[in-house]
């Protein structure tokens, strides 16, 4: 009777708090049967663009007197030859030569696996668990007659490439790929600006249906499981679904502490998903009721302080012209200055493309004049220590005549989502 009686009382205790939080079953077993997938018509990146891209970096390396560029697994290997793979301490690296085809350098029991998404004309050369891999590496800049010639290594590269590369073949001089590198991806081509929009488009739907299924109680973990749910059915690949409650708005990233929502607290929710390699990342901001005052003052000076930082956003300024913009004007309103709080702790936006966070930042000192096919984030948001946070974040692309929205900012606290 006893044993029976505890299994009773371990069943109450487990199904009480269910009961008493019908938020936790929706953002654990939600009903998505309202969405459907989004994404169908996403066209991928295609050979003759990605045969665009190889001769666009050949340029840069002529250009910039580059004989060949190392890469290592991660976004840029995906866009120059499509081959997906993770990093790890058996070296797998892309060699892009500044004439002829790439290489792809993998261990031998590998080669299957990596051939699957290789979508370039390309030579693979293998390793076994005996060899150095740098010295494969070396092998192919000699019979290319590359050797004698300054190699780019990919910024992101670990220092163990680049360090066994020079071993491996004393004397080369090693430079920095970013002429190359940056030179083709920070410009974006109507196909990979068609993708970002789709991945927006599906983060926008699911902030719609997410919305009005906030409720009290819930905490920032249950209401992002929500969103990335949502995310997932309508065909998006969640990469974050960030949701900050009361104080913890007040810092960009949030707090360890678990907050709930109750009436009168702002909801900070930042978040991104990829389609076909390509993110998207949009943050809004609301109260849970009613605003006061202050929250509505907030949130109001930040709806400006983007269409600030819109605005000064023009083809050939310098990329830290658009975040000094910023911090004038909310200088003027009492905040700051510069990164002091209460104010913007951070840069008023990043690059983003494949990557939620490339070069440039609209950050202060950063020369890089605007050019068209451009993408940034634009979220001045104001942080009150101890209180709230308020964030809009909607990215853009450059076109001639200035930004161009990829989703657009909503224009009240009472509509936060646009």
């Amino acid at each position: 009777m006893q044993t029976l009686m505890s299994r009773r009382a371990l069943i109450a205790a487990v199904a009480l708090p269910l009961l008493v939080r019908p938020g936790l079953l929706r953002a654990a077993e939600p009903d998505l049967s309202a969405l459907s997938d989004m994404t169908g018509t996403a066209v991928p990146i295609g050979p003759e663009e990605r045969a665009r891209r190889l001769a666009r970096a050949q340029g840069l390396m002529k250009a910039n007197g580059i004989g060949a560029i190392l890469i290592e697994p991660g976004s840029t290997m995906v866009y120059f030859t499509g081959v997906r793979w993770g990093r790890s301490e058996r070296l797998t690296a892309a060699i892009l030569p500044v004439e002829g085809e790439p290489c792809i350098v993998t261990p031998f029991f590998e080669e299957p696996s990596v051939r699957e998404t290789l979508a370039v004309p390309a030579e693979v050369r293998v390793w076994q668990e005996d060899q150095n891999p740098l010295a494969i590496v070396a092998g192919y800049l000699r019979d290319r007659k590359l050797a004698n010639r300054p190699v780019g290594i990919e910024e992101t590269a670990r220092f163990f490439a680049f360090d066994g590369l020079q071993k491996a073949l004393p004397g080369v001089r090693l430079v920095s790929a970013n002429p190359v590198v940056r030179g083709c991806r920070m410009v974006k081509t109507p196909a990979e600006i068609a993708l970002m929009q789709m991945a927006t488009d599906v983060t926008m739907a699911a902030y719609r249906w997410l919305h009005p299924r906030v409720e009290p109680g819930m905490t920032g973990t249950e209401i992002g499981a929500l969103m990335s749910a949502a995310t997932r059915k309508l065909g998006g690949s969640p990469e974050f679904s960030m949701a900050l409650i009361g104080e913890a708005s007040a810092y960009p990233h949030g707090s360890k502490q678990v907050h709930r929502v109750a009436d009168g607290q702002v909801i900070l929710m930042d978040c991104g998903c990829t389609v076909q390699g390509y993110q998207s990342d949009v943050s809004r901001s609301w109260v849970h009721g009613t605003a006061t005052t202050e929250q509505r003052k907030v949130w109001d000076t930040v709806a400006r302080g983007q269409q600030v930082a819109r605005a000064a956003a023009r083809i050939g300024v310098a990329a830290g012209s658009i975040d000094d913009a910023v911090r004038r004007f909310y200088t003027a309103q009492g905040y700051g200055p510069d990164y002091r709080l209460p104010g913007l702790s951070h840069r008023t936006g990043h690059g983003i493309g494949m990557d939620g966070h490339e070069p440039v930042n609209l950050v202060r000192g950063e020369a890089t004049p605007l050019a068209p096919g451009m993408c940034f984030s634009n979220e001045p948001g104001l942080y009150l220590p101890g209180r709230f946070g308020i964030r809009i974040e909607d990215c853009f692309h450059m076109a001639e005549a200035g930004p161009v929205w990829f989703s657009t900012p909503p224009r009240s606290i009472e509509a936060p989502i646009g």
